[in-house]
Parts: structure tokens; sequence; C-alpha cells
């Protein structure tokens, strides 16, 4: 684990003094080319942002790695050079026309290669070929016969055994209901006069 640590630690500290030389380098190219004051710190964000889109777009996609490697290269070209062109090989006092006329296009040419890397769609794989197989129709059938009508049996009320004295009782009942509205007593009204369940109400009814 200690050893894992120690190998991150120096990859780390190495790409931050790289990164840090690489952005001096070319922050003082681009000042020696006519782009002074917060121009020329744009300049290196604009070369290591290029750098980051096109190494997102080789690993994060399988199609399109061209132009991916292309925008790569352009961009380390651009750090490259400018490495190379402050290490003394470069008269940093009386840089060539043809210099400044490429720092000075910079700016349009990563800006063209940030948005084809961001906005290309990537390529959809191809659709794998569906057989189609042929339509098979089903056998014709002749309809159902309608099953013969089956007449269900009428169920008929359950009687419930009344006691004889309960049924004299209700005749009573049936008959001071009749004489005093003119009209035979209703099974609802028996079996609220009577206190007696439904079943039996409705059987005591049937025998008055």
């Amino acid at each position: 684990m200690r050893a894992r640590l120690a190998r991150v630690d120096a990859v780390l500290v190495q790409a931050v003094i790289a990164a840090a030389l690489s952005f001096a380098h070319i922050h003082d190219l681009a000042a020696a080319a006519g782009q002074d004051g917060w121009k020329a710190w744009a300049y290196p964000i604009s070369v290591d942002l290029l750098l980051v889109a096109a190494w997102r777009r080789l690993r994060r996609s399988n199609a399109g790695k061209t132009a991916g490697w292309c925008w790569f290269l352009i961009a380390l070209t651009a750090s490259l050079g400018a490495n190379i062109a402050t290490a003394g090989l470069l008269d940093l006092d009386d840089v060539p026309v043809w210099l400044r006329i490429l720092v000075a296009g910079w700016p349009a040419v990563a800006f063209l290669g940030g948005t084809l890397l961001a906005h290309t769609p990537h390529p959809l794989p191809p659709a794998s070929p569906v057989e189609e197989r042929p339509a098979v129709s089903a056998p014709a059938t002749e309809p159902p016969l309608d099953p013969p009508a089956v007449s269900e049996p009428t169920e008929r009320p359950q009687e419930v055994a009344v006691p004889a004295a309960l049924l004299e009782h209700a005749r009573k009942v049936a008959a001071e209901h009749l004489a005093r509205t003119g009209t035979p007593i209703d099974t609802s009204t028996l079996r609220a006069r009577l206190g007696v369940p439904e079943r039996f109400a409705e059987s005591i009814a049937r025998r008055l």
C-alpha cells in the first residue's frame, strides 16, 4: 500500500511540474508574440483544455478515435513547440512573423477543435439484421357450438320450524293490523312486531 502511494505521489508531482513548466513556456511565447496581459495567460489554458478534451474523447469512445488523436497531436505540438521555442532556440525579442500568425490564429483553432470534440455525435453501431420469418396463418376453425341451455332450478325458500304458540300470536297480530289499517300485514312489519329474525318472519308470513 505504501509503495503504491509512493508511486502515485511521484507521478502526481511529475505531472504538476510538467504542467507548470509547459504553462509558463506557452505564456512566455504568447507574450513574446504580442499577446500581452491576460491574453498571454489564456493561451496555456486553451492548449491544456484542448489536450484534456481530446484525451477524454479517446478514453470514452471507441468510435471517432481519428479526430481525437488529430486534435490531441495538434495540442501536444503546440505545447512542445512552445517548450522548445523558449529553450533558447528562438529569440523572444524578435519573434518571426509566421510564428506571430500561428499564435494569433490559435484561439480559433482551439475553439474549432473543442467544439468538434464536444458536439460531434458518436456513430451508433450497426443494427443486426432481423430475419424475417414467413407469417404462419392459423388454421381455420369452426365456431364453437353454443352449449344447450340448462335451466337452473328455482330455489325454494327453506321453511323454518315455527312454534305453534308463536304462529298463533302472529295471527292475532296480523288480524289486529288488518282491522286497524285495512291492509294485510307485510313481512317487515310482522318481523318488527314479533321481534324475530327475517327467516322466521318470512316463514310465518307464508303460513298466515
